[in-house]
């Protein structure tokens, strides 16, 4: 496990993100996606999905969004996706799957196991970092478990 530091504006909390990717090459290529769409974010990386859930289960650690790959090594995505909405203390947590996979079996087992998007990785990495940074203006602030009292709507929108 890994936390990269991306960049932070200062007064604005850094979106807390961990990514459950088992390539490297992938993980790398997600990040690179964050820093080219300035998303704010401090990132954890862990390689499958059973130290995902050791790290969710540590009550120190609440990330505001997980990005969950669906083919892990260990414990894959949906048997992760399943312990997590099965857990009261985690299953407020927003996933996105976060895959090469456009399997429509895939995403049904996903949403029906409650994620909360799926979204397939752009190869494009112009793409990739619009979708990051989609990803980022759609989840930020959603009132997930480590968000330190988020401004109600209408205040989020004059601040913009």
């Amino acid at each position: 496990m890994r936390p990269v530091q991306q960049k932070k504006v200062a007064g604005d909390r850094p979106v807390e993100i961990l990514l459950v990717e088992d390539a490297p090459i992938e993980a790398r290529r997600t990040l690179r996606a964050l820093r080219k769409a300035l998303v704010r974010c401090r990132v954890t990386v862990v390689e499958d999905g059973e130290q995902a859930l050791r790290l969710l289960h540590q009550p120190a650690f609440r990330p505001d969004l997980i990005l969950l790959d669906w083919y892990l090594p260990k414990k894959d995505g949906c048997e992760v996706l399943a312990e997590i909405k099965n857990d009261p203390e985690l299953r407020r947590v927003p996933i996105v799957v976060l895959t090469i996979s456009d399997r429509q079996e895939d995403i049904a087992a996903a949403y029906n196991g409650h994620a909360n998007s799926f979204v397939t990785k752009p190869v494009n990495p112009e793409q990739f970092a619009r979708t990051m940074k989609l990803i980022e203006v759609f989840w930020k602030g959603r009132g997930s478990p480590s968000s330190e009292n988020p401004a109600p709507r209408e205040k989020r929108k004059r601040q913009r």
